[in-house]
């Protein structure tokens, strides 16, 4: 079945899911744009020869992105952690200092920006939006809240609250419950096939839209769209006269 095929059939699209991280925010970007700007200031500001430098932020992000958060620490206290281990034993004692500027520059570059907030108000007007992300349930709330993502989203899942993560269709499932409506109306918009893209069919949700990472990236779970990014959504969405031209062509 062709997608265009499949929205002629299911063209009742009452809500839209979104993945969270690589998909409304750039996380991977953002991370690693925070890194660059600290191995300056590791330099600059403390001393730190520039090999020195990059490879106390790269192994300090390698550490973050393996383990974002450790539960037997406070929140913000991990990450100073791994900056401690991360740094040479000489300059361990400004850990607490760059943490706290990671932490600062970080959500400064995972901010939503202009498009993407636009898209989302705009979305609400014809739309329920919800967001489902899998992470730890502090990490993944603490970048809801400190981007003020609350606001755009009438259902919000953090797998990490829950008995399930993407792809278990229950996860998706619960959103559709949350929000009152039934499966084949929802479409499902994220940056990893073997969760959201797989998740989705599974939960056999109307529609599945892939942003990947990596433009070189192939799909084996075909999704029924792919887009280059989150803002591109409406022209993929029913209503839209894209998406009306390419059934008009079909039919």
């Amino acid at each position: 079945m062709m997608a265009s095929d499949l929205y002629a059939e299911n063209s009742d699209v009452l809500a839209i899911f979104f993945d969270l991280d690589n998909t409304l925010i750039q996380t991977r970007k953002a991370d690693a744009r925070t890194c660059s700007k600290l191995v300056e200031v590791l330099q600059q500001e403390y001393g730190l020869p520039q090999d020195a430098a990059v490879e106390s932020a790269t192994t300090f992000l390698r550490a973050f992105r393996a383990r974002p958060d450790d539960d037997t620490y406070g929140l913000d206290e991990w990450p100073a952690h791994l900056w401690r281990n991360s740094l040479p034993k000489n300059y361990r004692h400004i850990a607490k200092n760059i943490s706290a500027e990671w932490i600062n520059l970080r959500f400064k570059n995972l901010a939503l920006t202009n498009d993407v907030i636009h898209l989302l108000e705009t979305l609400r007007e014809d739309y329920l939006l919800g967001l489902i992300t899998n992470g730890p349930s502090r990490a993944q709330w603490q970048k809801i809240e400190r981007l003020g993502l609350r606001k755009y989203f009438d259902c919000l899942l953090v797998s990490g609250d829950l008995p399930w993560e993407k792809p278990d269709q229950e996860i998706f499932l619960e959103a559709c419950k949350k929000l009152n409506v039934e499966p084949r109306t929802c479409i499902m918009v994220g940056d990893k096939l073997e969760t959201d893209i797989k998740g989705g069919k599974e939960a056999e949700l109307g529609g599945t839209v892939w942003i990947p990472l990596q433009k070189d990236e192939e799909s084996s779970d075909l999704p029924d769209f792919t887009i280059e990014k989150v803002t591109e959504l409406p022209e993929v969405l029913p209503n839209s006269p894209k998406l009306k031209r390419t059934i008009a062509k079909v039919c």
